[in-house]
């Protein structure tokens, strides 16, 4: 994203050879995760950025961050935050894909946030992460601030304990971010990241706006964390292969957290077909006092969800208009290295509200079109300030 931050862009070209090599020598492993898991990989979404500053030698901390036009695109996706944050203030109930509700953008949208805003709305992630340098941290949601403070307020989404989690996967598997007497890189936040177990709120950190994590949450069924990879943006060669030692635990563990929590098929009752863009609502019911997750996934192709979740018993929900709702308590265990517990759900037709129990191949395809093709009928901006 940032292309003078090239570790990340290393490190998933070396993945994606470990996990073929591994898969070809029978790695028990590395074959049960890439059996069970569609995994993308995406070296790079700053080609000139990267080009510009291997280029001029690698040692600008900011030649190259930006892209051919000079803009930042880790603060040009969708402000989708505010839309938030203002159905909070309002108590509005929608929480998830936010898209439709934006009316206006800050600035236009740049080729390389277009390419992959369609390429989240495409694919139903489950779960990613954004990959940068310039210290050594694993940064979860929200990004941006609620009061717009800069610095210093700890902005949490409805599934902060699932993405402290996420972050935690992947810095207690990592080498030394989160030894606590290990050095940062220069700045009081950086020096106390270690202590706190090598994760951050991203708002408490600093603030940003336009960010692609939290753009992703509030978009799309997709949880995303942010990883700073280290404090030299632009190490140089003969350290990479350190480098992977020190993060390879931690990105194949961190692949594996996609299977966490549940997943299953809502489906129609009478016809058994699958049923996309249900709403899957859920709620904590762990400690005896009942608090539903304001942000709900909905499910996609053929009715297939995956809701991640932390251990711990919730009671779920399916539903979608014209149906009536299925609901049912389900207890959410650790079993590392294992697929999602299977939940399906069916939802049963409304006698008074009939809609048709079969979805034909055509109306069925086109369940996802308004998320898919928002970027394509907004090629400009709606309304720019």
């Amino acid at each position: 994203m940032h292309g003078n931050e090239v570790l990340g862009r290393e490190l998933m070209l070396k993945l994606a050879h470990h996990l073929c090599e591994q898969y070809m020598s029978g790695n028990r492993n590395i074959r049960s995760l890439i059996e069970q898991t569609r995994i993308h990989i995406m070296p790079t979404m700053n080609p000139d950025g990267w080009q510009l500053a291997t280029d001029t030698g690698g040692k600008d901390y900011l030649i190259g961050r930006t892209n051919n036009n000079s803009i930042d695109l880790n603060r040009n996706f969708p402000n989708l935050d505010r839309i938030m944050f203002g159905n909070e203030e309002n108590h509005l109930d929608h929480n998830n894909h936010l898209l439709l509700q934006l009316t206006r953008l800050k600035e236009p949208l740049q080729p390389e946030t277009k390419a992959v805003i369609r390429l989240i709305m495409q694919i139903p992630f489950v779960l990613s992460a954004n990959l940068h340098g310039g210290d050594l941290v694993a940064n979860y949601p929200y990004d941006e601030s609620r009061t717009g403070s800069q610095k210093d307020e700890y902005s949490g989404t409805p599934d902060d304990e699932t993405f402290r989690h996420l972050a935690l996967a992947y810095s207690m598997h990592h080498e030394d971010m989160a030894n606590p007497s290990r050095k940062g890189c220069g700045d009081v936040d950086s020096n106390r990241f270690g202590k706190q177990g090598g994760i951050t709120n991203g708002a408490k950190w600093y603030s940003l706006a336009g960010g692609m994590q939290d753009f992703n949450y509030l978009s799309s069924n997709d949880f995303e964390i942010t990883l700073e990879l280290g404090c030299d943006k632009y190490p140089p060669a003969h350290v990479l292969e350190k480098e992977w030692e020190r993060n390879k635990e931690a990105l194949i563990h961190f692949i594996w957290q996609s299977h966490i929590g549940i997943k299953g098929i809502v489906y129609d009752s009478v016809s058994k077909h699958g049923i996309g863009n249900a709403v899957i609502h859920v709620k904590n019911v762990t400690k005896g006092q009942p608090q539903d997750i304001q942000h709900d996934v909905t499910s996609v192709h053929d009715g297939d969800y995956f809701r991640l979740l932390t251990p711990g018993q919730y009671r779920v929900t399916a539903y979608k208009d014209g149906y009536l709702p299925h609901s049912r308590v389900v207890t959410v265990t650790k079993t590392p290295f294992a697929p999602a517990q299977r939940v399906p759900s069916y939802v049963r037709i409304q006698s008074n509200n009939f809609v048709d129990a079969k979805l034909d191949n055509a109306k069925y395809e086109n369940i996802q079109e308004p998320w898919t093709n928002w970027i394509n009928m907004n090629r400009e901006p709606i309304a720019v300030q």
